[in-house]
């Protein structure tokens, strides 16, 4: 085993549990607030859930109240792509058994009065994660990648019939697009994703309503 694997072990050994410091109630966000979340994960080599980020957001301001984030072991023992940012976060994580920070999390989001689930590319992450299927489920990407949605898509830009972009309609182009931000690049972290996901919402400015054609379950 090379030194990179030893230092990467080691630094998963060495990270303490800890729980995120958000809220645990309705009422130390907003009172009468209307709350939904925005789910992302990351994978290992053998395409398991290792992470999981979730931005909870107002639903009239689009503003991000609360966030949660979990490692799962052992799966992130196992390694994938983005293990090296695993700990990039900018709230510290919860690293539990996959069973326990579902459970945890369903528990959160109904406490919190979340009903709606979204994600970017959501037939992926909802496909992996079939324990929170009593949530409703939307895909911010069927609003983000049309032209009739989507007020930054370029007049010129190579569209399909439906409208959608032919090509660069994932996060990473379509937020560089619509904050005109072009050194934007994901850090693949999943709770920094969620966040960036759920920036993308707001700035595209539609109710959430709008989303039902992007509806999964």
């Amino acid at each position: 085993m090379g030194s990179s694997s030893l230092d990467f072990l080691n630094m998963i050994k060495n990270t303490k549990e800890v729980v995120s410091a958000v809220p645990d109630s309705r009422e130390e966000i907003v009172a009468g607030s209307k709350l939904f979340a925005v789910i992302d994960t990351e994978t290992n080599w053998n395409n398991e859930v290792m992470s999981l980020g979730v931005a909870i957001a107002d639903e009239d301001s689009h503003q991000c109240v609360a966030k949660k984030y979990y490692i799962f072991e052992p799966e992130c023992l196992i390694g994938g792509m983005f293990s090296n940012v695993l700990y990039k976060g900018n709230i510290k994580a919860v690293k539990c058994r996959r069973d326990d920070a579902l459970a945890d999390l369903s528990r959160y989001l109904e406490n919190m009065g979340v009903s709606k689930i979204f994600a970017y590319n959501a037939r992926f992450d909802h496909g992996l994660l079939p324990e929170l299927d009593d949530f409703e489920w939307f895909d911010i990407m069927r609003i983000a990648a049309y032209k009739q949605y989507n007020h930054a898509i370029p007049e010129g830009a190579l569209c399909c019939k439906t409208g959608r972009l032919k090509s660069n309609y994932g996060v990473e182009p379509i937020l560089r697009m619509l904050s005109g931000d072009t050194r934007y690049c994901e850090t693949h972290n999943a709770v920094n994703d969620a966040v960036d996901e759920l920036r993308i919402v707001e700035l595209l400015g539609h109710e959430l309503s709008v989303y039902e054609c992007g509806r999964i379950n």
